[in-house]
């Protein structure tokens, strides 16, 4: 086995690893390298939908996705694909995947199906170094604070995706978490919101929150948090979504001749409620 870091914050491509080998062996040491890397990416992995199924069982029960209908044999998986012709990508913006829900999710595991010949790269924000580097003022000011969460405007984003579908749930999701949360399988604080989701700190009027917020979300986006990584056929992404924020780049639209589709096979895994 062989690990390459992609950052000093955080990712690492590994070399010499089967995902399709679901020994208990295998997948502690693909747990060991998660919780330390945060994200970790395999190539050349051409794994069937059954086999990424199982693979993902390894860590946890599987979510479906509260607005997103996954495949007819596999609904727990999400097929995200962007045509050549549409602009934006599912995932765009910094992001923790389902942070509204009362127990976010813990992990994803997305493989590549089709990709872009350029652009189209995933960054990732490791939120454990993000806690770890705020200013001490800014680390009181949120201590034992929680933050509003809400799905308010996910139930309809779907629709501006001509290949993926709705599940016909409309409903809003709103809960309140830690802005700082330990993980409980690295022991580590995180700071624990993101711009897509998170609304408002409990107890702040709505200027203060705001405020508090756009600090926050400004240092989670400092490049020395982050790594990026290049998709190819077949490759996966494993991310500790309790720790890291990610990004899909849409830089591959039809108004700068780069039309392309891209497809994704997405799978989470269920998390339990931050503390």
């Amino acid at each position: 086995m062989k690990v390459n870091l992609l950052s000093g914050a955080c990712g690492a491509e590994i070399e010499g690893i089967n995902l399709n080998d679901t020994s208990e062996s295998n997948i502690t040491t693909i747990k060991k390298l998660l919780f330390e890397h945060k994200v970790i990416f395999f190539r050349d992995q051409d794994i069937t939908q059954k086999e990424q199924i199982n693979l993902s069982k390894c860590f946890g029960p599987l979510e479906t996705h509260a607005y997103v209908k996954g495949l007819k044999e596999y609904p727990e998986i999400v097929r995200i694909i962007k045509e050549p012709h549409e602009k934006n990508n599912w995932g765009e913006g910094w992001h923790s995947d389902v942070s509204y829900n009362p127990e976010p999710t813990m992990a994803v595991i997305l493989k590549s199906i089709e990709i872009p010949p350029i652009g189209g790269d995933t960054m990732f924000s490791n939120m454990e170094l993000a806690y770890d580097t705020l200013d001490h003022n800014l680390k009181k000011q949120i201590e034992n604070k929680k933050a509003i969460h809400s799905s308010l405007g996910a139930e309809f984003f779907v629709d501006d995706y001509e290949s993926m579908k709705g599940n016909g749930n409309s409903d809003i999701y709103t809960n309140e978490h830690p802005i700082v949360r330990t993980n409980p399988d690295s022991g580590r604080k995180t700071l624990f919101v993101n711009w897509t989701y998170t609304k408002k700190i409990v107890g702040l009027n709505k200027s203060e929150s705001d405020k508090l917020l756009e600090k926050l979300y400004q240092h989670q986006e400092r490049l020395d948090l982050t790594c990026r990584f290049k998709w190819t056929k077949n490759a996966v992404a494993i991310w500790d979504n309790r720790s890291v924020l990610h990004y899909a780049i849409a830089d591959y639209f039809p108004n700068r001749g780069l039309g392309h589709i891209r497809v994704m096979d997405r799978i989470a895994i269920k998390g339990e409620r931050p503390i």
